[in-house]
């Protein structure tokens, strides 16, 4: 198996302000409707090798009223970008700055020796009171592949990298989260998690306990799990739970593994679920349903994911999700009712977000995704939108499938070697009571139809929504459920593709 990269800053880079209001007419691909977008942030870099004005993949973190997201900046075709990109806000979503990482790949500013950046993933260590961005340095696209993090006392001003692990292989997939509990006895202790592809997608996971300065030797599960794209969450008590995509032979699957020890150990896998999975149509680079995690108040950990199982014939695929409060034991898998069963549309790529203020029955929940409005459509065809929905009442019941921007041809996205791309993974993040998403949005190129072919003139930036999403009182009830989830170990192997 190929990696998701290659398969599947003293100085801060434009510092002004690009919180740029952008109102459009409901057929342009920019529409919010009852919603006004937000630019973020757009691709700064003009390098003949790589796909420009493009950004991709962001993820967003949020601490009191600071907002941070990151994302991918000028995207190669065979993996990772230029640099990665941020835009911070202090104000609560108000106004946001934008700018790229220092001393990070060749194209920054300062230079760093990496030749491509790629998965930002941000989080707040609330003890040494400093954010992070973690992100993989790439030597070359067959690698080695390096874990780093960036560190900043602001969200504004990051500083060289300091390594997590590079240790020669290919590893992919990175993902951070710190104790954020000061009554945890692990409060401070900082994790990410990631997959050795060198060794097949082992998992392993490696923890800081000095605000991502030094990190440990990599430690694998205790059964030696395989998989990709792990989001760690700890509770208030300092149990680390990490939902994770799994693979058997023949099925994707959704993990769950625990340290309860403050990352001195990893506990065996053990399965959520496994996933009926649809490849959505067109060629767009979706390849795999990794899930999307967070935690309520009370340590309850909800995982969302693309699934096809509700849909009569695998005909599309519904966003669905499972809760735990132990991390082994998993609730029944529930479709979000975001459009009725047989309505033909496909969703995909979920970013969900859980208001940590709220709990139980009464826990606010947002999910932002892409979406076809006809999953059985072609490359030449297929329009892709984004989407959002709400929940009140702890999943109990979701809003209908609200759009927020859209649509968009295939071909105005960065190619990739494993088809059009806007993101593998999404996120949305409550800053008080509204959620802000962070996606990307592309525009007709400049040049021509084509992105690939239209460089430097594509048109695909980072977006958010003004002032946020609103959570609703009512929803749709979700009802459809199936049991597919065991407190058993899971036994996971190499993904192959056949």
């Amino acid at each position: 198996m190929k990696s998701l990269i290659s398969r599947l800053r003293w100085p801060i880079r434009g510092l002004a302000a690009v919180a740029l209001t952008l109102v459009f007419a409901l057929s342009s691909t920019l529409s919010a409707f009852a919603f006004t977008l937000l630019q973020l942030s757009s691709d700064p870099y003009t390098n003949p090798t790589s796909q420009h004005a493009t950004e991709v993949e962001p993820d967003t973190f949020a601490s009191g009223s600071t907002f941070v997201s990151a994302f991918q900046q000028g995207r190669f075709f065979d993996g990772g970008g230029s640099n990665i990109g941020f835009a911070t806000s202090t104000n609560g979503g108000s106004t946001f700055t934008s700018g790229s990482l220092p001393s990070s790949t060749v194209f920054a500013t300062p230079a760093g020796f990496y030749q491509r950046a790629s998965d930002a993933s941000v989080a707040f260590d609330a003890k040494h009171g400093v954010w992070l961005i973690s992100w993989l340095g790439i030597l070359s696209p067959s690698g080695p592949v390096d874990v780093l993090v960036s560190r900043s006392t602001d969200g504004l001003h990051w500083s060289s990298p300091f390594v997590v692990n590079n240790d020669g292989h290919f590893n992919d997939k990175n993902w951070t989260v710190c104790d954020n509990t000061s009554t945890s006895p692990f409060f401070g202790h900082c994790y990410t998690e990631f997959d050795d592809n060198t060794l097949g997608d082992q998992v392993e996971m490696s923890t800081s306990s000095n605000g991502g300065v030094n990190w440990t030797p990599a430690q694998t599960t205790q059964n030696k799990a395989f998989g990709i794209g792990g989001q760690p969450l700890v509770q208030p008590n300092g149990t680390v739970i990490v939902p994770i995509n799994g693979f058997t032979r023949f099925n994707f699957t959704i993990n769950a593994f625990v340290s309860n020890d403050g990352g001195a150990s990893w506990g065996s896998t053990h399965r959520v679920a496994v996933v009926n999975f649809r490849h959505p149509a067109g060629g767009i680079r979706a390849s795999i349903p990794l899930p999307s995690a967070e935690m309520d108040a009370s340590g309850k950990v909800y995982v969302v994911w693309s699934d096809c199982v509700f849909e009569p014939g695998c005909s599309a695929s519904d966003l669905v999700f499972s809760t735990s409060t132990n991390g082994n034991v998993w609730s029944k898998t529930t479709r979000i009712p975001l459009d009725a069963v047989g309505s033909g549309v496909d969703h995909f790529i979920p970013g969900l977000a859980v208001d940590r203020s709220t709990s139980g029955s009464s826990a606010h929940l947002a999910v932002t995704f892409y979406y076809y409005p006809n999953a059985n459509c072609t490359a030449a065809t297929c329009q892709l939108d984004v989407g959002f929905s709400t929940s009140s009442d702890g999943g109990a019941s979701w809003t209908s499938n609200t759009q927020l921007a859209g649509p968009m041809t295939l071909s105005w996205l960065p190619n990739t070697t494993q088809g059009r791309m806007v993101a593998d993974y999404l996120s949305t993040s409550f800053v008080g009571s509204p959620a802000f998403p962070a996606f990307a949005v592309a525009q007709a190129p400049g040049g021509g139809p084509d992105c690939q072919t239209a460089t430097p003139t594509c048109n695909q930036a980072t977006f958010t929504v003004s002032g946020g999403l609103s959570v609703a009182a009512h929803g749709n009830p979700a009802t459809d459920q199936i049991s597919s989830s065991s407190n058993a170990r899971d036994g996971s192997s190499q993904l192959i593709i056949e």
